[in-house]
């Protein structure tokens, strides 16, 4: 059975090659020391036209031990690729493949605070004639880490995710007009979206910070001002043209929105109370709906 050397000690079994692996991109003199995936292919294709993969590794520099042979050496960082065929003797050897490509680090910030990894959805599209998502060649980019791209103009999308508290309730989407459920609070995306353009040049770093305008908001319907928030009240918080954005359910449940002016909507026992708010970026707060009724507080 094949398998990466239980350690990075160069000794070579008898009769076998030990391979020292690392990437480095072109350009760049350190060899990379993070997001790699290598695989070793024999080079010899099988009957349908395939290679079998011998042994694979997501360490930056694996040291592995393989018998004597024809091999297809393969790494990938991000996006980018390099391919090298070798052929190896009962020998320890070193090599270093060179990556055509940059690398591009995200990071997200609200009110100068750095927003945690977890809470933003990235995408990276490749622009095509003025549609700059012409080509969505990332969907799954994480906050902080390394990505490697091949050189070129590439165009982010960050979505901030709504991580609060609260039972969501099905709305509609005003993209296609029909009702779905909605996904788990950890993973809801909000309204507060952020777009950059920016260009990967080869051997170069990228550091992108993206600045995301939104805040926390706990929605109450209370008889007065400062009261008790009302249990089992539904919310249906709009933009001022009368578009939903969101729908909740609870006595407080919270929500994150993009800095803005909106309307909220409670129903509660069968009636209904509206009011108004704005939000600002980086700070949380309550909105208190007042159950008023011609002009007069509910009971």
């Amino acid at each position: 059975m094949l398998a990466p050397a239980a350690s990075a000690d160069p000794a070579t079994p008898d009769g076998q090659a030990t391979l020292s692996l690392s990437a480095v991109l072109n350009g760049a003199s350190a060899p990379l020391t993070g997001g790699l995936r290598w695989r070793v292919f024999d080079a010899r294709a099988d009957a349908d036209g395939a290679h079998a993969l011998i042994v694979e590794s997501n360490l930056a520099n694996p040291t592995l031990t393989v018998p004597p042979g024809d091999y297809v050496v393969h790494v990938a960082f991000g996006l980018a690729s390099a391919t090298k065929r070798m052929t190896l003797g009962p020998e320890v050897r070193s090599e270093r493949l060179t990556l055509a490509a940059g690398a591009l680090k995200i990071d997200g910030t609200v009110a100068e605070a750095p927003i945690d990894p977890s809470k933003l959805s990235l995408a990276i599209y490749v622009p095509e004639g003025r549609n700059p998502q012409g080509k969505l060649v990332d969907a799954k980019a994480k906050a902080g880490d390394l990505i490697g791209l091949p050189e070129g103009n590439y165009h982010i999308v960050s979505t901030y995710l709504d991580t609060v508290g609260g039972r969501f309730l099905a709305s509609t989407n005003p993209s296609t007009g029909k009702s779905a459920a909605p996904a788990p609070p950890t993973t809801l995306p909000t309204n507060s979206i952020v777009n950059a353009d920016i260009k990967v040049a080869s051997g170069k770093l990228v550091d992108v910070t993206l600045r995301h305008r939104c805040a926390t908001l706990t929605l109450k319907l209370v008889n007065k001002p400062g009261g008790e928030a009302l249990a089992n009240t539904t919310f249906t918080v709009l933009t001022p043209g009368g578009d939903v954005i969101r729908e909740l359910i609870g006595a407080f449940p919270s929500l994150v929105l993009a800095e803005g002016e909106y309307a909220v909507v409670a129903r509660h026992d069968a009636k209904t109370y509206q009011s108004s708010f704005e939000v600002k970026s980086g700070m949380d707060q309550d909105v208190e709906v007042v159950a008023q009724e011609n002009g007069k507080e509910g009971p």
